[in-house]
């Protein structure tokens, strides 16, 4: 399938600026592409009880790819935590599961509101910026894959990559700040994946969806948006290595409660 000129620059542009926010502040792209492909869809003129579903079903495909790229160049420096991403990615990928087909069943505007809601709470995360007390540290096995299954589930209901959870409960937990970045875009791909595969069963043999759709997920913008998203990712992930990221949080979460309110309004 061709797509228009102005589409690909729009999906390039897009995906440019995810991939370097992903391999710089750890997240997975899901607050910044949810808004916009719901937008650009929406003026493709597609029917509005989907364009949502599968905004966040191609974020979380396009997750799978860029954490991929991020997550190779923070390991190279050292700051992927593995034993903390075995014991969580299988909490991950059952919630992500669980929380792909709850999505699907929600109506299209209780999950914009959700979203709108889940994109608030990040960004008074990232602006807090609160400190844990020194003695506190990552709860054991079971507490840990409570904590997985957590963020699988609403990294799946809003198609983000579970950064605007992980990365605050390891901070708490007295991870320094450039380790959690690295291990969240770890976590990035199982979420992504077990999300994206609920996603596509869910929306098989669905009616009026646009051409190059694979269940909810819009494969075009995935192979645009993943293509420029990776090509940025490590760049921003030896951004990240080279400044300190806690200001830039503050202004990225100004940006979010912008959006916040786009979706609250629309």
């Amino acid at each position: 399938m061709l797509l228009e000129p102005q589409l690909i620059a729009e999906l390039l542009l897009l995906g440019a600026c995810t991939g370097f926010l992903a391999g710089l502040l750890g997240i997975g792209g899901g607050m910044l592409m949810v808004p916009f492909i719901t937008f650009i869809l929406t003026a493709k003129g597609y029917p509005a009880e989907h364009v949502v579903k599968m905004a966040v079903a191609t974020s979380l495909a396009t997750i799978c790819f860029t954490s991929l790229s991020s997550v190779r160049a923070h390991h190279k420096r050292g700051a992927v935590l593995w034993p903390i991403v075995w014991v969580l990615a299988p909490g991950i990928v059952l919630g992500s599961l669980v929380g792909a087909q709850v999505a699907v069943a929600l109506p299209g505007r209780v999950l914009s509101v959700l979203f709108a809601v889940f994109v608030a709470f990040s960004a008074t995360q990232m602006f807090l910026d609160r400190k844990p007390k020194p003695t506190r540290t990552l709860p054991g096995r079971l507490g840990t894959f409570g904590m997985g299954w957590a963020i699988g589930m609403l990294s799946a209901l809003v198609g983000a990559g579970g950064a605007f959870v992980s990365v605050p409960f390891m901070t708490w937990c007295n991870v320094k700040i450039h380790d959690a970045v690295g291990t969240s875009s770890a976590l990035g791909f199982p979420i992504a994946l077990a999300g994206t595969l609920g996603y596509i069963w869910a929306g098989q043999g669905l009616p009026q969806m646009p051409p190059g759709s694979l269940g909810y997920l819009y494969l075009p913008g995935l192979v645009v948006i993943a293509l420029a998203s990776m090509s940025t990712a490590p760049l921003g992930a030896r951004t990240a290595h080279r400044m300190d990221i806690r200001p830039l949080k503050k202004v990225f979460a100004l940006v979010l409660y912008v959006l916040a309110a786009y979706f609250l309004l629309r």
